[in-house]
């Protein structure tokens, strides 16, 4: 059984989702569609797929099982509602929306239209992230103390204008990660900063201090300023630490020394991330009928403790989070 996908959107991302489905023995890729007619015909003849000249046909197509929203963030809410109103499981990229609200809409559509539809929280895909889970589940880490997580990849003005800044970019990839291994956090405390060419007013420095549920404190740390190329690098790391023992995932780990889109290096673990998720939400969810690692609700919690985050940031205090 074979898997049908249609993707929505062909930017940066769509390249590895597509590399996933192409080494997805369960999946099959029929087609895409984007705004941009040229960038379509370029991806799909590059994917060698069908470059649909509407979303509206692309929808209405009998192959397609499930729909990839890869879009800007922006337009994710009404592809994913679009997509689950015509009978398609979906795949949505992370953040999920930008409003709570849009969230939960989406969560309704789908249990009406009876399909699925999961965030791509790749993270939790990654087997060092799942080895990490289980020792805190089997109580093998201890009680959770910190959870650290940072980030430090240069993205250059013309790139980052079009991200919604590190605290929706980046921090989200954050907040999923904490509420899977510490659970839900309680509050946070956070500050931003803009250093760049003066270009582009979006905050591209962040730091949160959290509160996590039983009483350990993660720290968040996100920045499209510069790069960190020093020895034991911050590129991307995890690092958990508990009474009885401790775990590390970093992007230092698996490194080609070639350019990539838009960083410095190939950071080949956020790849094989992707690819992890694809297979398991074709694989495991959409054939085998296992749950996903995460889902709406946890969408929801993570845009929560984003928004207490940016509230903090804006009032310059401590910020309840409201589960």
């Amino acid at each position: 059984m074979k898997i049908k996908v249609g993707l929505f959107g062909a930017g940066d991302i769509a390249d590895l989702h597509a590399s996933g489905i192409k080494n997805c023995s369960s999946a099959e890729l029929v087609g895409l569609f984007d705004i941009d007619n040229q960038k379509a015909q370029q991806k799909s003849d590059n994917y060698n797929c069908l470059s649909y000249d509407s979303a509206e046909s692309m929808l209405k197509d009998p192959l397609i099982d499930a729909i990839f929203v890869l879009t800007p963030l922006e337009e994710h809410f009404n592809c994913a509602i679009n997509a689950l109103n015509s009978g398609k499981h979906v795949l949505v990229e992370k953040p999920v929306s930008s409003s709570v609200d849009e969230i939960q809409q989406i969560r309704e559509a789908a249990d009406k239209a009876g399909k699925l539809c999961v965030p791509v929280h790749n993270y939790l895909y990654e087997d060092s992230i799942l080895r990490t889970k289980e020792l805190i589940d089997s109580g093998k880490l201890g009680d959770v103390v910190t959870i650290y997580i940072l980030y430090n990849i240069h993205h250059p003005e013309t790139v980052a204008q079009r991200y919604p800044g590190v605290i929706r970019q980046i921090l989200t990839h954050h907040s999923y990660i904490t509420c899977f291994l510490g659970g839900a956090p309680k509050s946070a405390m956070a500050m931003s900063s803009t250093i760049n060419d003066g270009s582009v007013e979006k905050e591209n420095l962040a730091m949160s201090i959290l509160e996590l549920e039983n009483g350990g404190l993660a720290h968040f740390q996100a920045s499209f300023a510069a790069d960190d190329h020093a020895s034991d690098n911050w590129t991307f790391a995890i690092k958990v630490i508990g009474t009885k023992g401790s775990t590390r995932f970093s992007h230092a780990d698996w490194v080609q020394n070639q350019k990539a889109v838009v960083h410095s290096h190939t950071y080949s673990a956020y790849h094989y991330s992707i690819q992890n998720t694809v297979r398991y939400f074709i694989e495991d969810c959409l054939v085998n009928g296992k749950a996903p690692l995460s889902n709406l609700t946890d969408a929801v919690i993570s845009l929560r403790t984003i928004e207490a985050i940016e509230e903090s940031i804006k009032t310059g205090s401590l910020q309840k989070i409201s589960i």
